[in-house]
């Protein structure tokens, strides 16, 4: 018995050894790791854990001297570093009880890319041109990180993901209109690019926002109710908020890329709402106003009449509602029958243009399709004003899409021709008009652009 005891205590004891080691080491999330891209220019979080009190020393090569921080009473610490201009690799070293040292550390421009499966969508998924796509995606100063799909009731300080240089081997399974974006910074700006990919399939905006934003507004509730369980992924509020894009906020980026809304057909008429309040939800927990674009849905035949116009347009009227917002138009390069259309390559171009354009500037380019301005009603006449309207054309032999209604609100198919940067409209069968809708089906594919070759949003004037 006494052996047995001894052993016991001693077992103990070794036991208590290994996790006095452990909790007192030094750690860090996984999203601070080799091959990561920091944020050029900018200050930089650092955040982790260690034994309370100890000291934990942080330098990066680009240094000319550490910077340290004691360990608060819970275990954790943060500490902030500043940023040189683009370049690298760099080494980071951390010191408390033990070292780690982050290798092959590049600075440049991140970007987080979220959604759900237009964004999450690979390569190997089916795109067009993948075999030659995936054999060219030699960048070695683009870095990729997949959050794993991971969900929580509780905000969460980590997510599981890895750092990789883009590669063919590693480019075929990550976000393809994420990848597409980041080689098109990349090559116009010479810097390297970090892009950060967290994304999950058949998941509502509800899932990737705060639960306080939806818990006090009685509007945002009322339309979360109506999301139903599925199979594939939580529909909550803030389940995937928590898990996948909470621990990522001290992260510092350059902005955010958002493809979603095929899961709020269901309650399509609160999406501006939506996501105005994610929106500003992450903005606000980020701590700063970054430039926040969005992918308006493309046409698909859903189930019910109207469902995914009515998203594309609370996707416009967010562009109205928000500041610092762009957003691509996909009408062009969809497929009604696929909700998964496979040229992601332009998808990502046109979010490169916003970036390139409107935040950083490189270059003077159209970078968006017609968007409503106003109307004006000249007898039975109605003259549609755009913005981004130099060079309107139509696309074929005549303009179609157009729609035309009177006091009594039936929509009747109306006669629409270009006059410089405006559409007149007009219908035999409406003497007075009052409103005028485009584009306005699930499936429509319309052939208005400007000269950018850019298509025009829905809208309606209602």
């Amino acid at each position: 018995m006494k052996k047995i005891r001894k052993l016991s205590i001693l077992v103990i004891s070794v036991f208590l050894g290994f996790y006095h080691s452990a909790v007192a080491n030094v750690s860090l999330p996984e999203i601070f790791s080799d091959n990561m891209v920091l944020q050029q220019n900018t200050e930089v979080k650092f955040r982790g854990w260690a034994k309370p009190g100890e000291t934990v020393n942080i330098k990066g090569d680009w240094m000319d001297e550490s910077k340290s921080v004691k360990v608060e009473s819970q275990g954790t610490w943060e500490i902030k570093l500043k940023t040189p201009g683009a370049g690298g690799p760099y080494n980071i070293t951390i010191k408390g009880y033990n070292k780690i040292v982050l290798k092959n550390v590049l600075i440049g421009e991140v970007w987080l890319c979220s959604g759900q499966s237009n964004m999450e969508w690979t390569a190997m998924a089916g795109i067009n041109n993948r075999e030659e796509e995936i054999a060219a995606a030699d960048y070695p100063e683009i870095r990729l990180f997949t959050v794993q799909n991971s969900s929580s009731l509780y905000p969460q300080e980590h997510c599981t993901g890895v750092w990789k240089e883009c590669s063919p081997e590693t480019m075929k399974d990550f976000s393809a209109v994420a990848y597409f974006f980041g080689r098109q910074l990349q090559k116009e700006m010479g810097v390297p690019v970090g892009l950060i990919n967290s994304s999950w399939g058949g998941t509502p905006a509800e899932a990737w926002m705060p639960e306080e934003v939806i818990e006090n507004d009685d509007f945002l509730q009322t339309a979360a109710a109506l999301q139903k369980t599925v199979p594939w992924g939580p529909v909550e509020p803030a389940r995937i908020y928590n898990a996948m894009i909470f621990p990522l906020i001290p992260f510092r980026i350059a902005g955010a890329l958002w493809y979603q809304g095929e899961a709020n057909t269901i309650n399509g008429y609160a999406y501006t709402a939506l996501l105005s309040n994610l929106i500003a939800s992450w903005r606000n927990n980020w701590g700063y106003n970054f430039p926040f674009y969005f992918a308006q849905i493309a046409p698909y035949k859903y189930g019910r009449p109207f469902e995914g116009v009515i998203v594309r347009e609370a996707q416009r009227k967010t562009l109205e509602k928000v500041e610092n917002t762009g957003m691509v138009v996909l009408s062009d390069i969809g497929d009604t029958t696929n909700i998964h259309p496979k040229n992601k390559q332009d998808v990502g171009l046109r979010f490169a243009n916003l970036a390139l354009n409107r935040y950083y500037e490189t270059e003077k380019i159209e970078d968006s399709g017609p968007l409503f301005k106003s109307m004006d009603i000249d007898k039975n006449k109605v003259l549609i004003s755009f913005e981004h309207a130099a060079g309107l054309h139509a696309k074929g032999n005549s303009l179609g899409c157009f729609e035309i209604a009177g006091a009594d609100g039936i929509y009747y198919p109306a006669e629409a021709k270009i006059k410089g940067e405006k559409v007149i409209v007009q219908s035999k069968k409406i003497k007075e008009p009052l409103n005028v809708r485009f584009a306005w089906s699930n499936t429509a594919t319309p052939n208005l652009f400007n000269g950018a070759g850019l298509p025009a949003s829905c809208f309606s004037t209602e």
